[in-house]
């Protein structure tokens, strides 16, 4: 049992959901990130997704797109990042996943991209361009080492590929609660309720859920539905707005704070 597995175990024995953070990996620079992950898992995180900055992030909004962009810009790369993971599993016992796009693990060699990350203290993989059915090989692979895939479910999902997906995804399955790209939304969709429902009848693998999530208020409603609530874009933007600031760091702790205390709450 990984730590992914054993995270959700435990919660679901205190009967409490998830709170996962985003974090692009290099934005504003490595050594800030560094030291944002541990602050993240005293703040509340339960889980920490690490984005690898790509050139041509298709799921991505204007907001993570830009610190892609930025740190591409100083060099960040799968190397880099590696080594960073290493250095911070010093400090941080939570479950930590990268997500990425298939290029960069193309780039790298999957067989080795899935043993180096799994070496620096990885547990899984998002990777919103690969769909389960192309992905054979990649979760072969990543079975045999005990790294978990993880897989994207939409709106627009029929039951048929929902049960491919929900098959195939190992750690959690991630909801993508609307249509489109990345991004902080002041409303939810109507019908995420239904959707997270037809989900959960389908599969006992943890569903949690992402895209649009911005204010403590959304990250309780979906605590309500879901095993666990992601928040990208909104901490980006807290992020990108005390950039420089001396309090950065106490800004983007108390944003986390609020967040995973609404959604730790009963």
């Amino acid at each position: 049992m990984n730590r992914i597995d054993e995270l959700f175990k435990k919660l679901k024995k205190q009967r409490k959901k998830a709170f996962i953070v985003y974090v692009t990996a290099g934005y504003p620079n490595l050594s800030a990130t560094a030291r944002l992950l541990p602050i993240l898992e005293k703040a509340g995180a339960d889980l920490i997704e690490l984005g690898i900055p790509f050139s041509d992030p298709l799921a991505d909004g204007p907001t993570i797109q830009k610190s892609s962009h930025e740190a591409l810009l100083k060099g960040v790369n799968v190397k880099s990042i590696l080594r960073l993971v290493r250095e911070s599993r010093r400090k941080v016992s939570a479950p930590l996943v990268f997500m990425t796009y298939y290029n960069p693990i193309l780039k790298y060699g999957f067989k080795n991209f899935i043993r180096d990350s799994k070496k620096a203290g990885i547990d899984g993989v998002i990777v919103p361009d690969l769909p389960p059915e192309e992905a054979g090989e990649l979760s072969k692979v990543a079975k045999k080492m005990d790294f978990d895939t993880i897989f994207l479910a939409a709106p627009t999902s029929t039951k048929k590929r929902l049960l491919k997906i929900a098959e195939k995804s190992r750690g959690f399955i991630y909801y993508v609660s609307l249509t489109g790209v990345t991004g902080a939304r002041k409303r939810l969709p109507y019908d995420l309720v239904r959707h997270v429902k037809n989900l959960k009848k389908i599969t006992k693998k943890p569903v949690c859920v992402g895209f649009g999530i911005s204010s403590p208020k959304q990250a309780r409603h979906i605590s309500r539905l879901a095993d666990g609530v992601i928040v990208g874009s909104a901490f980006i933007k807290i992020i990108e707005k005390n950039a420089g600031d001396k309090g950065a760091y106490k800004k983007a702790a108390s944003f986390a704070r609020s967040m995973g205390k609404a959604v730790h709450s009963r």
